[in-house]
């Protein structure tokens, strides 16, 4: 489902409004492709939801004109890796982009040793965030604070590896990942920390995202794709949000921002709930409260 010709015309008038599910290639920022896709369509609210790292690849999902509000929804979602995992060699980025920081043999290391450690970092974790990371301590980015040569204590942080694969390929001492990880994990530290349980050290390399939620490589275009006719609609871009169809009298409720009874709307639990029109518009997302009804978080119509 994306924009329909009429919308598109509506769209040119007013700014456009919706999602494109990019595939990045490596060497651009996340900012680098906000900033094309605001370019090349002519819209200048843009933003995205979970920032990829400059060498990696895969999908980035970019929000467009009032959908921009809805990306923290779409950044809690869960993520999916591939990557490769160099044994042996730690670096100070922890990735292939870093300087070499030490080494170690480790060609007696085996499969399954790789995949005990692998199951050690499953499940809920805590992690320390990477100082080349965007993470703020004191008000300041780490990785500004890692291009001065400042190392800082960080707080870990709880995250969940909902799966953790591990295969060997065809380079000696590389081992191919694939891991499916809630919002907030870092995959470098995963692969850092797998040399390190095995008695040494370890960085990543070829990190590609290839799905986030139910968008995946199926749904994306890359930039020289890129045309309005990739625009999903804001309520496509929340299909995996559970969604309530409202008849015309709630509808109107909800264009005016006020809270909701819950019964009337056929909702339970916490939510957040996307609200749809009879004819399947996005009118806005609601959340649950601790009485019986429920209040708005964000109302697009």
């Amino acid at each position: 489902m994306v924009l329909s010709k009429s919308e598109v015309g509506q769209n040119a008038n007013q700014g456009l409004s919706g999602l494109v599910v990019i595939d990045k290639e490596a060497g651009w920022t996340s900012h680098d492709v906000v900033a094309r896709c605001r370019r090349i369509l002519g819209q200048r609210r843009v933003g995205h939801a979970g920032t990829l790292d400059p060498d990696a690849t895969g999908i980035l999902l970019v929000g467009l004109g009032r959908a921009t509000r809805l990306m923290r929804f779409l950044t809690a979602l869960r993520k999916h890796y591939t990557a490769e995992i160099v044994l042996g060699t730690a670096t100070s980025t922890l990735d292939a982009s870093g300087e070499t920081v030490g080494e170690w043999n480790m060609d007696d290391v085996g499969l399954d040793d790789v995949r005990r450690a692998a199951k050690s970092l499953t499940g809920e974790i805590e992690q320390i965030p990477p100082m080349v990371s965007a993470v703020k301590i004191g008000g300041r980015r780490l990785h500004s604070l890692a291009r001065e040569g400042k190392v800082v204590d960080r707080p870990a942080r709880k995250v969940t590896v909902h799966s953790f694969e591990v295969m060997p390929s065809e380079e000696p001492g590389v081992w191919a990942m694939s891991v499916e990880c809630s919002s907030g994990t870092y995959v470098r530290v995963l692969a850092a920390d797998i040399g390190e349980a095995l008695g040494g050290g370890a960085h990543i390399r070829n990190l590609r995202r290839t799905r986030i939620g139910s968008f995946g490589e199926d749904d994306s275009l890359r930039l020289d794709e890129l045309d309005a006719q990739g625009i999903l609609t804001p309520a496509q871009a929340l299909r995996d949000m559970e969604s309530v169809t409202v008849d015309g009298e709630v509808a109107a409720l909800v264009k005016r921002g006020l809270a909701l009874d819950r019964v009337p709307v056929g909702v339970s639990g916490d939510g957040p709930w996307a609200l749809l029109d009879a004819a399947g518009r996005l009118l806005a997302v609601y959340e649950g409260t601790d009485t019986d009804r429920i209040e708005p978080a964000v109302v697009l119509a």
